[in-house]
């Protein structure tokens, strides 16, 4: 037999003794891995439900489109970045004649849409009724017939509202798929053309939304009414600039053949002329995007997953002490074993092998049953409300060299305390 087969065969003998020691030592072995199962097990299922929120939540910002413009008063992305809450409030409202002036005089807009009901300061929310059957409260918005346009947003039933029903101001409503869900889908009743009750008013139901992609059930928790009929309605006066918090959101989308930039630059003097600014003067408005809510969603992301190694960092540690006060004692009460190899010929590279293979086969053995449980939690989590998750084969991977990494770092001081023990001083261990 060649050098390199005896060699092979040997690491082999070495592997299948450290796999029955830890066999001999089930319950002890139990207890040392269960740090590292812990650990594994809060990588794997947090990862799961991490991810699965991450990219659930990125398709529903991608729904917005890559060239919609947002312009607000205030957004969250400016209380993130340490804005004063009172301060964005005091800003001027934005209105429909601001809408109208940038649809007019900005050449690089394409669709204008105005939005009424959401945002900082200024939601409006009601049930909505139909026969017995009711919803929770949920968001009420106003907008003009282009807000499937911007939104990218497709219709289950029925059709969007219309521009002469924007006008006229007409009680006509487009459900969110939760309300749909809630006061027709039980029944199976077609739900266009039917009275509904939001509050104490009765509007015609015209269409309803799909379903959005979002890790929030909330999300499609609205009904769409014209933004003409919202005003009238909740008493939101978009044409005085400074109303409380009523502020409109304009949403726009730049023309075929002109760039997102070439819109938002014109959009932005526009404003700044309206709004009287000096050169000197910051914005007191906001031109936001999919872009901006992304940066804002990577820098929540990134802590979210720091403050998740910390913690898994943590019980891996526990574990890995616990792998090497066990392997102390295996080295103590194996003293006498260890002689006999020795003086039976055994190189201390395979005493050292040896005893690095079981504590790398311990924590391996942990890191398996941490990645099954991990996984097993984000599942059940997902059948039982919904969460989005998403299990990628590197979180596996991540969770199963972790473990085997503990294992040999933390088994390193006893395999080489192990490996140097003098043979006559071992053979006379009693």
């Amino acid at each position: 037999m060649s050098r390199r087969g005896l060699k092979t065969g040997l690491w082999r003998e070495v592997a299948r003794m450290a796999f029955e020691t830890l066999r001999a030592n089930k319950m002890r072995s139990g207890l040392t891995v269960l740090g590292v199962v812990i650990g594994i097990t809060s990588i794997v299922g947090m990862t799961s439900l991490i991810r699965g929120f991450d990219e659930s939540l990125r398709d529903m910002i991608r729904q917005l489109g890559p060239n919609t413009i947002i312009l607000s008063k205030a957004s969250a992305v400016s209380l993130a970045a340490g804005a004063d809450f009172m301060e964005l409030m005091r800003r001027p409202n934005l209105t429909v004649d601001d809408a109208r002036a940038i649809e007019r005089l900005a050449p690089s807009v394409g669709v204008v849409d105005i939005w009424m009901g959401q945002g900082l300061g200024g939601n409006t929310a009601e049930r909505v009724f139909y026969g017995g059957e009711r919803t929770p409260t949920l968001a009420v918005l106003g907008a003009t017939e282009q807000f499937a346009a911007v939104n990218f947003v497709k219709l289950s039933f029925g059709r969007f509202f219309t521009q002469a029903e924007v006008l006229r101001r007409r009680r006509v409503v487009v459900l969110g798929n939760n309300p749909y869900q809630a006061l027709f889908a039980p029944s199976g009743i077609d739900p266009i053309g039917k009275k509904v009750r939001i509050g104490a008013i009765e509007y015609t139901v015209v269409g309803v939304l799909e379903k959005r992609p979002s890790p929030f059930p909330q999300a499609d928790d609205f009904v769409v009414i014209p933004q003409t009929t919202h005003q009238m309605v909740f008493a939101t006066n978009a044409r005085q600039r400074f109303a409380g918090g009523a502020s409109a959101q304009i949403t726009i989308v730049p023309v075929e053949g002109a760039t997102r930039e070439q819109a938002v630059a014109e959009v932005e003097e526009i404003m700044r002329i309206r709004h009287g600014l000096k050169l000197d003067e910051p914005n007191d408005f906001e031109i936001g995007g999919q872009d901006a809510i992304l940066r804002l969603w990577d820098q929540i992301s990134r802590a979210v997953f720091l403050a998740l190694v910390v913690i898994s960092s943590v019980a891996l540690m526990v574990g890995g002490i616990g792998v090497m006060a066990i392997m102390m004692i295996s080295v103590t009460e194996r003293t006498r074993e260890i002689g006999v190899r020795k003086a039976l010929g055994a190189r201390r590279q395979e005493i050292l092998f040896q005893f690095l293979a079981e504590a790398a086969v311990l924590t391996s053995v942990g890191g398996l049953l941490g990645i099954v449980l991990g996984a097993g939690i984000g599942i059940a989590v997902s059948l039982a409300t919904g969460f989005p998750i998403s299990l990628p084969w590197w979180s596996f991977a991540i969770g199963l060299g972790f473990s085997a990494t503990v294992g040999i770092f933390f088994g390193m001081v006893p395999a080489v305390r192990a490996s140097r023990l003098d043979p006559i001083e071992a053979l006379r261990y009693e």
